[in-house]
């Protein structure tokens, strides 16, 4: 397998973003420097960014240079603007993605208040708006698993890339982006386990590794990553044809790819394996504690043994109850509806990944 050159990127100049421009963006670094020291992830400060940066522009649009010009009717008629929103499809921006950029809104403002570099606090009273978890309407099935992996049989050796990396999600039920950040020294496939480092909100956490994951990944790693990887090899575990380490987009756009050949027209992408995963474990028999130990939780609304969980029990019950790892059928065992219910609602308020440490310094 020959590795694709990267395109060279244009000649071109970037043209700045106008926000950087602005007389905003003193006080954007300032209070970007100031999450960063907090210990705020580097996820959430660049989503903060990004979110403020929307905001700034909105406002150099209307003649608003510094954050003194802005009020509390201002900010009402901003979080009216993205409830009017529509995106390409015709689509209004979802309650959770309006929550999402108009909280750094609330820490910004307050951070400039208590830094006496405003005079009041024109976020103060913002309301956000309500968030509706509700269950996720698509959850893919065995077979349509089945098919997705089957697809990238037609792939060749990037098709075997391709197929650890969707065992590695619906065997582990990581998040797209602990996928996209996972190193070589964070699997150990002797024993089967691989270490989620920084998840959601900066946790680590270790989970189980099926065999059928652990025998696909140890052929990508023997068979294809020597031909992807660039000296000198920083250890990124998942390569894209230019040698480089998956980005986010990068990677959904190939999962939504595979699901388009298999036939599959649900939206969402690595997500959906996440979903499957947990639901498929509840309704072999796992305790529904096990399963958000698996999928790095940080509140279970069972109980709080989370913590007391060994790696040792999960790998037990990750055998016992994921579809792939069932090596002859056993009993069925129903899952309350409660316990499912619970499962689903909490897999819910996952997708809308509002970081809770945007929340808490909001708050505090």
């Amino acid at each position: 397998m020959k590795r694709r050159k990267k395109p060279r990127p244009s000649t071109a100049a970037r043209a700045r973003d106008p926000a950087e421009l602005s007389g905003f963006n003193p006080y954007l670094l300032r209070f970007i420097e100031w999450s960063a020291s907090r210990g705020y992830s580097r996820r959430t400060t660049e989503a903060r960014a990004d979110h403020l940066k929307r905001f700034i522009r909105w406002c150099l649009e209307r003649s608003l240079d510094r954050p003194q010009d802005v009020t509390r009717p201002i900010l009402e008629r901003y979080r009216r603007t993205l409830y009017h929103y529509r995106k390409e499809s015709g689509e209004p921006l979802s309650f959770a993605t309006q929550q999402q950029r108009l909280l750094p809104l609330r820490a910004f403002f307050k951070w400039l208040s208590r830094e006496n570099l405003i005079l009041s606090n024109p976020a103060s009273e913002l309301e956000l708006p309500r968030v509706h978890r509700r269950l996720p309407a698509h959850i893919l099935s065995r077979e349509d698993i089945e098919r997705v992996m089957a697809q990238t049989a037609l792939h060749g050796e990037l098709g075997v890339r391709d197929r650890a990396m969707l065992e590695t999600l619906y065997s582990t039920g990581i998040r797209r982006f602990e996928l996209t950040g996972l190193k070589l020294y964070d699997l150990d496939l002797r024993n089967g386990t691989l270490c989620v480092r920084a998840g959601k909100g900066e946790r680590d956490r270790y989970v189980p590794l099926g065999s059928r994951a652990i025998g696909w990944l140890r052929r990508y790693i023997e068979d294809v990553r020597p031909e992807l990887v660039i000296e000198p090899d920083e250890g990124h575990l998942f390569l894209h044809e230019f040698g480089e380490p998956f980005e986010k987009n990068r990677l959904s756009d190939r999962v939504k790819r595979y699901l388009r050949a298999a036939g599959i027209d649900k939206p969402g992408s690595c997500h959906l394996f996440r979903h499957a995963m947990a639901t498929q474990m509840l309704e072999n028999g796992a305790d529904i504690r096990f399963i958000q130990a698996i999928l790095g939780h940080a509140q279970l609304s069972t109980t709080d043994i989370y913590t007391h969980v060994t790696i040792t029990k999960l790998k037990e019950v990750h055998a016992l109850t994921h579809p792939a790892e069932r090596s002859r059928e056993r009993p069925s065992i129903n899952a309350s509806t409660d316990d499912a219910e619970t499962l689903l609602a909490s897999l819910a308020a996952d997708d809308a990944e509002v970081d809770e440490t945007d929340i808490a310094s909001v708050e505090a």
